[in-house]
């Protein structure tokens, strides 16, 4: 996960390799789910990542080589947005970026950094989920509840909410949004956002496509990854029972089950730090100051 260093000069055979072994690798993470799409299924987990982030699987073949590369022969790039003629080659114009999108790079940046240096916290054990079916008629998922319906109230009733995510936070169903420790906002988020969080965990694969070619390839598949594997989790603490899709239940109802939400959740954090770092210091905002981020709007869903 580590940017190449400014000024290194790949010829033309170093970077349509390191271009082609990127969209071989793209097209290997998103084959099952270009398989369904072609047939018209749908996936209640790995859809996700497709749907509620609207990026297709073309946004991921795209490579780009962070900036301070610069790509010698590689004249059908010198037309692409945000790229720039370096001596016989391009290289990626990271000053531009940040000119012409300032208001995104700070915010997204400073959310990054602000969540970076924030203690992260382990005791909501993926009741957003819950709380989002809590006492509905009607659920979010064509998936069977796993205890029914009165059963996934009743965890609920007998846990204390702590989201500390607003795009989770928002879904709550009316009568579970008193619940929640503490009431969220869009404009409180970045106070909020902490990186024990699942979610916020998922959401650097968000901000890695929204950084454009600041973002090196290898960045950008690993916080898919990332985003996946935590969508996994996600859904299997989930009051769905997922078991017919190949999914184990971790029963974050019962003791057990909560000591291995917060095991792999710990885990997932680390390796969401890990990515936050890299990109900070991918895109050149990788210093150890916190910031206050900027206003986000979300993304539709």
């Amino acid at each position: 996960m580590t940017a190449l260093l400014a000024e290194t000069v790949l010829d033309r055979d170093q970077w349509t390799a390191a271009g082609a072994a990127h969209a071989a690798r793209a097209d290997a993470l998103t084959a099952d789910h270009r398989a369904r799409a072609s047939r018209a299924e749908k996936h209640p987990v790995e859809d996700f990542l497709f749907t509620y982030y609207s990026y297709k699987p073309a946004i991921l073949r795209r490579w780009h080589p962070g900036p301070g590369v610069v790509l010698d022969g590689a004249e059908e790039r010198a037309g692409w947005r945000w790229y720039r003629r370096e001596g016989t080659g391009v290289r990626v114009d990271a000053e531009a970026f940040r000119a012409e999108r300032a208001s995104l790079y700070r915010g997204i940046t400073n959310l990054l950094r602000a969540t970076l240096h924030r203690p992260a916290q382990f005791g909501c054990f993926g009741l957003h989920e819950w709380a989002m079916a809590y006492r509905a008629d009607e659920v979010r998922h064509a998936v069977p509840l796993r205890l029914g319906r009165d059963g996934t109230d009743a965890v609920v009733d007998a846990h204390d909410l702590r989201c500390t995510h607003f795009d989770a936070f928002r879904f709550f169903t009316p009568d579970a949004v008193p619940r929640n420790r503490e009431p969220l906002s869009r404009e409180t988020q970045a106070e909020r956002e902490q990186p024990g969080c699942l979610h916020a965990g998922m959401d650097v694969y968000k901000w890695a496509v929204k950084l454009g070619p600041l973002v090196p390839g290898p960045l950008l598949l690993d916080a898919f990854v990332l985003a996946r594997d935590i969508r996994t989790l996600d859904m299997e603490a989930s009051p769905y029972d997922l078991t017919g899709w190949g999914y184990s239940p971790v029963a974050i109802e019962t003791a057990e089950g909560k000591a291995q939400y917060v095991s792999r959740q710990r885990a997932l954090s680390e390796r969401a730090q890990a990515l936050r770092r890299a990109v900070l210091a991918a895109v050149g905002a990788g210093d150890d100051t916190p910031g206050r981020a900027d206003f986000l709007r979300p993304d539709p869903v």
